[in-house]
């Protein structure tokens, strides 16, 4: 089903900043500068935030007059040509929102940007730099000591790290929630266009419609999911005063995306993680859950894989898979005034009927559907009772919560002791891994937004049959959530997470066809790809909750981590023991003071002056609520009814309430996403073109030097990724004993196989955070001083090259092949009258080829050959035969029309 409306791309892409004494005037753009907007910024008051938007689409002449009209007005002495009224202040991309402390208002803008990722040609954008200018001028100014401190703790969050925005495409939604906005019906769309609204800003929403009657799309524009957007505060105050183009909502977290190759077919790997801006803080301040059930370090992780060769939502193929980590949902914390490297785990409130694990449940189900399965990391077996509470509680708070619900949407409850496992050596922790994955991916599914290819139904597979989630008939729909949690959500929760979305990669490929079954081996180089990914997303969350890197990687689990590990992970912890001690606690004032959970107020007590932010993240602690919710019936009562399905995707009035629906010409710019990709209108290079630079596993991961298989999912040794090839001397000889280590350790059992437990007791082992460079932009680089080097490696002889020297003489069985190829070619494409004839003519030793799949004409395999009406090949017969010296006699027309030419030329 095509889709029937397509993403609102907005109109405030480019902004300029230009400066009087009285005001500021912002003037917005769309990249191609075709349609401007101005905003107009008071400056005369002092603590108050005065904007008018004149709700006017100006074309680049108007605005130059504007602009002129603006600069003579203002000048000191009229008609003087030294002066300039209308200073030009700072180029940007986007306004992160305004905020004040104890004086006047201060503007945040976007001056850097750096593309990060692609998706159906909806580009997502990492901020790299930000600029607060201070609104108020000097005359009206009045001053107050502590600004200067405010202002300080305020940039302590650096918004060059890890946040991110999109034009054109909702980050803090999942891409099954964008797509299936997509795809709603159109009489709906149509109702959702004529019907009026109360509530949102509806001046604007006529601008541009054309008549009912006439031919148009229909443009979706989505409210974000508040709980991922993280300036959300910043721009509250402006959301009901200017057009929703001024509005960049931006997400914080981690973006990465890499190409994979496949036989020269283009498949983009990206992974998105949010990060909740509820609860949000450093790891020994913010652990459990508050009274609302937000957890502390929750993250949403989104893996999302494309075909690259088709671009658009509605014709290509797109495939994404959702998971969740967050802190066990209870109220418990630790004490780091003991300064002790493992701080004892306290429950701080009983909560016998599980009041905000059941809020943080609902939140779950509202947002991803049933079945809920928690995967529990933390050790069931110690010496001295620590992470062993956890685990006791959240078992008895699921308990309690699965008598009242359904049964068939319980949450199912896995606990397994990863660190136990890690320690035996009679198990490889990744198998049972593996299994577990299976198991979780087969319950909840994943997305697609085609149907099963007809490869699936002429070779089914077991594993296919017995998968999950909801079959739609425009694909497949994930219904429900894996969510992962040990006592940081650092090391063992991504290796487990990384697993997972291992396996569920292997769907994902196989329901856009592009492997023959959902498995994928260790060591190849579509793996290793998936595994970097991973890993640069455990580095950032880990830096952003933690303070430092992981340090137990997947190559650890794996036991082929090399000898040099052991150094950086010490260095790391002292690291991480470090940044707990004496950082985190302005890092958590930087946080609240960023999210709006403090405001500054003259005359209470400073953000420094405070012994505790409990009561600022606790709303229940400083007023009484108005009603209780039931012990029992402790879910929402629109979200049980829905189930699976998630509540937030199905199509209702409350949610048709969140969306905001245009009717454009089908060629507007606010929804051609071609012109907005390519850019047509503006010169470009190779060089600074994204899906060029962006990691490849052609590139980076395929070996170089031996010919072969080029397939991704061929299993490699070690030493044959490209990496080591390309890499310095030092990278080098780390894979070497990378390779000594793995061939001292005893070789793991296959990946089908289910390990076999281990009763040892686990003590108290460690878990820190180690060291890996963490990427910061897509570009792989190599170093100069090694082009030599790499130079020599790339030249090899032949034979290595492609594995048979061609100056030698072929032997008479190549030749043989080769014969049978060439007869096999030409009786191709020979043309016999009845396949019986070609069948009796086939001499003995020819390969027959028979077809074991067919696609439907004009789709992205195979292209219908246009039709050709008489008159065109009677034109091009003539044509060919002219060539050869045979004319045509000319026509009555023709003979006509050459005298006329003749009489108006010559006579």
């Amino acid at each position: 089903m095509p889709a029937a409306a397509a993403p609102i791309i907005s109109s405030v892409q480019k902004l300029v900043l230009y400066e009087t004494r009285a005001r500021y005037f912002l003037v917005g753009s769309n990249h191609a500068e075709t349609k401007y907007r101005v905003l107009k910024i008071d400056r005369t008051e002092p603590k108050d935030l005065v904007i008018i938007d004149d709700r006017h689409v100006y074309t680049q002449q108007e605005v130059r007059e504007l602009l002129g009209r603006l600069d003579l007005g203002n000048r000191t002495k009229m008609g003087q040509k030294g002066s300039s009224g209308l200073f030009r202040a700072v180029s940007a991309f986007g306004v992160v929102g305004f905020v004040r402390f104890l004086e006047g208002y201060y503007i945040v803008l976007i001056t850097k940007r750096r593309k990060m990722a692609d998706i159906g040609g909806h580009a997502i954008y990492k901020i790299e730099d930000t600029n607060m200018i201070y609104i108020p001028n000097d005359s009206v100014r009045i001053t107050h000591p502590d600004e200067a401190r405010y202002l300080r703790i305020f940039q302590n969050v650096d918004l060059s790290s890890n946040f991110y925005f999109s034009y054109s495409y909702d980050l803090s939604h999942s891409l099954q929630y964008n797509l299936t906005v997509l795809r709603m019906p159109l009489e709906m769309l149509k109702s959702e266009t004529t019907q009026p609204r109360q509530e949102s800003f509806d001046i604007f929403e006529d601008e541009g419609l054309i008549t009912q009657g006439g031919s148009g799309v229909f443009g979706i524009s989505s409210e974000p999911y508040m709980k991922y957007v993280w300036n959300g505060e910043l721009l509250d105050i402006i959301k009901n005063t200017v057009h929703r183009d001024w509005l960049l909502y931006i997400i914080h977290g981690f973006c990465g995306q890499s190409k994979l190759l496949i036989y020269g077919r283009p498949v983009y790997v990206t992974l998105i993680a949010r990060r909740s801006s509820k609860f949000a803080g450093t790891r020994f301040l913010k652990r459990g859950a508050n009274c609302e059930g937000d957890v502390a370090n929750e993250v949403e992780t989104e893996q999302i894989l494309c075909d690259a060769s088709v671009m658009s939502f509605t014709a290509g193929s797109y495939s994404s898979y959702v998971q969740v980590r967050g802190s066990v949902p209870l109220y418990w914390s630790q004490d780091i005034s003991t300064m002790m490297p493992k701080p004892p785990i306290t429950l701080d409130q009983a909560d016998p009927f599980a009041h905000v694990a059941a809020l943080h449940f609902d939140q779950m189900l509202q947002r991803f559907g049933s079945p809920i399965i928690i995967l529990n990391l933390v050790k069931e077996r110690e010496k001295r009772k620590h992470e062993r509470i956890l685990s006791e509680e959240l078992v008895a708070a699921v308990t309690y919560l699965n008598q009242f619900l359904p049964p068939e949407h319980t949450i199912i409850y896995i606990p397994w002791d990863m660190a136990k496992y890690t320690k035996s050596k009679l198990c490889n922790v990744l198998d049972r891994l593996n299994v577990i994955a299976e198991s979780v991916v087969k319950k909840t599914g994943f997305f697609v937004n085609r149907p099963d290819s007809y490869c699936s139904i002429l070779r089914p597979d077991e594993k296919w049959n017995e998968l999950g989630g909801c079959v739609i008939a425009t694909g497949r729909l994930q219904t429900g959530v894996l969510r992962t949690n040990c006592v940081d959500c650092l090391d063992r929760t991504n290796t487990a997470q990384f697993m997972v979305g291992k396996c569920a990669l292997a769907y994902q490929l196989y329901s856009l066809g592009l492997i023959d079954k959902p498995n994928l081996q260790f060591d190849t180089d579509a793996v290793r790809l998936f595994e970097e990914l991973y890993e640069d997303h455990g580095d950032t969350l880990s830096l952003q909750y933690g303070g430092s890197q992981l340090v137990h990687r997947v190559k650890t689990y794996r036991k082929i981590a090399p000898w040099t590990q052991h150094s950086k992970d010490i260095m790391q912890t002292l690291s991480r023991y470090y940044s707990n001690a004496f950082s985190d606690a302005d890092r958590q004032d930087s946080i609240n003071l960023f999210l709006g959970v403090f405001h500054p107020t003259e005359g209470k007590p400073h953000l420094w002056e405070l012994p505790t932010d409990f009561y600022l993240h606790h709303k229940n602690t400083m007023r009484l609520l108005p009603t209780r919710r039931s012990y029992t019936y402790w879910w929402t009562p629109e979200v049980i009814k829905h189930l699976p399905l998630p509540y937030d995707e199905v199509i209702c009035a409350a949610n048709l309430k969140k969306l905001i629906v245009k009717k454009f010409h089908k060629y507007e710019e606010e929804i051609d996403i071609h012109n907005e990709f390519f850019r047509p209108y503006e010169l470009s290079s190779f060089d600074d073109t994204f899906c060029l630079a962006m990691t490849s596993s052609a590139r980076d991961f395929m070996p170089k030097t031996v010919g072969i298989d080029p397939s991704p999912f061929t299993v490699r040794k070690p030493d044959e990724t490209g990496k080591s090839v390309l890499g310095n001397k030092s990278n080098r000889e780390e894979a070497v004993l990378q390779r000594k280590t793995a061939a001292s350790a005893p070789p793991p059992p296959s990946e089908e196989a289910v390990s076999s437990s281990s009763e040892d007791d686990s003590g108290t082992d460690r878990e820190e955070e180690g060291s890996v460079s963490q990427r910061s932009t897509p570009v792989k680089m190599t170093d100069t001083g090694d082009s030599a080097k790499v130079t020599e490696n790339v030249v090899q002889p032949m034979k290595e090259v492609y594995g048979i020297n061609l100056s030698d003489g072929l032997s008479e069985e190549d030749l043989s092949i080769y014969s049978r190829f060439v007869e096999l070619g030409q009786r191709r494409h020979k043309q016999d009258k009845s396949s019986q004839q070609l069948c009796s003519r086939c001499p003995d030793g020819v390969i027959k080829l028979t077809p074991i799949s067919a696609f439907s004409q004009d789709n992205i395999y195979e292209v219908q050959p246009p039709r050709v009406d008489r008159k065109s090949t009677e034109i091009f017969q003539a044509h060919i035969q002219a060539s050869q010296g045979i004319m045509q006699p000319l026509g009555k027309e023709d003979t006509s029309m050459y005298r006329e030419y003749i009489r108006n030329r010559y006579l």
